[in-house]
């Protein structure tokens, strides 16, 4: 990737503003058509209740209805779409267009929203930073459901994300990387001045989930100053960005937080992002997530139609067997060749599932745990139970999670079951590390993944919030933090856990390694190794089930083996 090279701020010599000078191309040329400029006001957010927000759209002269336009959007939309300003936007689109070095665009700029004053002797409230620096899909979600379909109802913009492109500068700037991040089924083209991907609201995480989220098919242009001090923040981030292999620029001045250096650049920025545009945008293959994954490869359906797919369990051939709570039956997939067929027909709201040593599939029923038989034929296990998922040892113990009373609790053979612990704030999936020495428990409101030792009464000791999961820097009313839910391990050791963003894969000392992307966006609620050689990835995400190729290989839940020792 193309990164311009400058020097240390202490060794930066003085370069006067003048430096950077327009070019003909942020200047009106005769000869070239002019595009038109409303002004609108959005009223009736849904996103951001009580705002306004003001924007601006550009129509470009080439403009036919009959031709589905490309989109930019830009923040702080003032500032951009005043000719007179920094950036000059509308002359430097007409120009550029003109000349085909970038697509038909029309251009939406959006001011960041008011709260208005009930009166004039109080303050409005102002969203820009809310909206701007928080690092959740939030602010895309307003773009897509709210400002692209008011302006669709005079235009036609196009669908295509690959013809989607978001710039801004400041917190703008990281809005924009935010929202194609969050989003890059709406936009893959950022343009971003002066960015500061700091604790601010907390998106200095954003080179670091760059590594070790799974690419998404973004192109991305920065531009930051020596004289900046947020200009360490878009080194990281360009560094991760090429370590994932992202198709990425940063070109660095010597000015500081102004736009003294991006708005002359703007003509460059829009050239470089669009360069090409015809051609959709790649996935980068380089990410953390390749080491487990086959970038090229993604999520394939095997079953669909569902009203909550859930508690995804592998037998002893590799079949994988999923619950449909509310229509009361399990399914079986046959890995060999995806055929689905129901294992069981009157099973009830089931939830968890897992296949013991003996043969049974163990179920979480309205009724307790109940197991069955390879007819379908239920026995009651554990009368009374209200577990949400559940764990069962090589020698039929089972440990199950009681999300309500924030419980765990284990039953060894046909003793009464017991409390081995309480107190975790929403104890969800549940799975035992592949020698069984230890117990993992997901816990959905915050971003821990719990680690207990097992001892030899079945009893957890030495119990920590051990693995740390990425989360949201939002999420919405009655949400869980990280939703975290159905865990399952690999042969060496590391641990798979259905959350929020995605399947997120934690390394034995507790860390997250890499995050796989949602099929199809949807959120996942169970995950197995299925397969004759357990080297295929199983998900449950709402009304279907998706399977996936792997880099790594499960276990036999039932089946303890020692893992290799962990890199620390």
């Amino acid at each position: 990737m193309l990164r311009r090279a400058f020097l240390p701020l202490a060794l930066t010599p003085l370069i006067s503003a003048e430096e950077y000078k327009y070019g003909p191309d942020s200047s009106r040329q005769e000869g070239v058509p002019r595009g038109t400029v409303t002004k609108h006001a959005h009223m009736a957010s849904t996103v951001y209740p009580g705002t306004v927000h003001d924007y601006w759209v550009y129509v470009p002269a080439q403009y036919r209805p009959e031709q589905a336009a490309a989109v930019m959007v830009f923040q702080d939309g003032a500032g951009f779409v005043n000719e007179a300003g920094a950036f000059r936007v509308p002359i430097v689109f007409d120009n550029l267009i003109h000349k085909r070095e970038m697509p038909v665009t029309i251009g939406i700029f959006v001011n960041p929203g008011v709260l208005p004053a009930r009166g004039p002797a109080e303050q409005a409230r102002f969203y820009r930073s809310h909206e701007y620096d928080a690092v959740n899909g939030r602010y895309a979600r307003f773009l897509m459901d709210e400002i692209l379909p008011e302006v669709g109802k005079n235009y036609r913009l196009t669908s295509d994300p690959n013809l989607r492109a978001i710039s801004g500068s400041s917190s703008g700037g990281n809005c924009s990387v935010n929202a194609a991040w969050e989003r890059p089924d709406a936009f893959r083209r950022v343009v971003s001045f002066i960015a500061g991907f700091t604790h601010q609201r907390g998106a200095l995480i954003l080179p670091s989930q760059v590594r070790k989220f799974e690419g998404r098919p973004l192109r991305i242009f920065l531009q930051d100053g020596t004289g900046d001090v947020n200009i360490q923040s878009n080194q990281d981030m360009i560094a991760a960005l090429e370590q994932a292999g992202y198709d990425a620029k940063l070109v660095v001045g010597t000015e500081g937080h102004n736009s003294k250096h991006g708005g002359p650049l703007l003509p460059e920025a829009l050239r470089w992002v669009w360069r090409d545009w015809p051609r959709p945008i790649a996935k980068p293959v380089k990410s953390f997530a390749a080491r487990f994954v086959d970038p090229a490869v993604e999520w394939t359906s095997v079953s669909q139609g569902h009203k909550a797919a859930a508690g995804a369990a592998v037998d002893a051939e590799g079949n994988v067997c999923f619950s449909d709570g509310p229509t009361g039956r399990i399914h079986r997939v046959e890995h060999g060749t995806g055929r689905v067929s129901v294992y069981g027909a009157n099973a009830g709201d089931v939830k968890g599932l897992q296949f013991g040593a003996d043969g049974r599939l163990y179920a979480c029923a309205p009724r307790g745990i109940v197991t069955m038989d390879r007819s379908g034929k239920a026995a009651v296990a554990i009368g009374g139970a209200r577990a949400r998922d559940l764990a069962v040892t090589a020698n039929g113990g089972v440990y199950y999670t009681e999300p309500q009373a924030k419980r765990v609790w284990f039953r060894a053979g046909t003793a009464a079951p017991r409390v081995v612990h309480e107190g975790i704030p929403f104890p969800s999936g549940v799975s035992l590390s592949p020698d069984h020495s230890l117990l993992l428990v997901s816990d959905a409101a915050t971003r821990w993944v719990w680690s207990f030792q097992i001892q030899a009464d079945g009893g957890l000791q030495y119990g920590l919030a051990f693995h740390r999961l990425e989360i949201e820097d939002e999420v919405e009313p009655g949400q869980t933090r990280s939703g975290a839910a159905g865990l399952t391990v690999d042969t060496e050791g590391f641990l798979y856990v259905c959350t929020r963003l995605g399947v997120q894969v934690s390394d034995p000392a507790g860390r997250t390694s890499a995050v796989l992307l949602k099929p199809e966006g949807k959120e996942v609620t169970s995950v197995v190794f299925g397969g004759s050689a357990l080297d295929t990835l199983y998900v449950t995400a709402g009304d279907a089930v998706y399977r996936r190729p792997m880099k790594r290989t499960g276990v036999f839940p039932w089946k303890a083996a020692k893992p290799p020792a962990p890199r620390l």
